[in-house]
């Protein structure tokens, strides 16, 4: 599997608070956010099915829930 750099734009205060999290969980904030990335799509999953395959950014996408 290859690895792919990502670059975000985050607010330095929740940059601050992620570092806090990650620190406190000893992980760098890179893991912290794999970590995160991982939960989320296997929450994601659990509700909607497994996500199988290359996904167009135009293909399988519907509007947000509302909470």
């Amino acid at each position: 599997m290859a690895i792919k750099s990502v670059s975000i734009r985050i607010e330095q205060e929740m940059l601050d608070k992620l570092g806090y999290i990650a620190e406190y969980e000893g992980r760098s904030i890179n893991s912290q956010i794999l970590v995160l990335i991982r939960k989320s799509i296997k929450a994601f999953e659990a509700e909607n099915g497994e996500i199988k395959g290359v996904i167009s950014p135009d293909k399988n996408v519907r509007p947000a829930r509302k909470k």
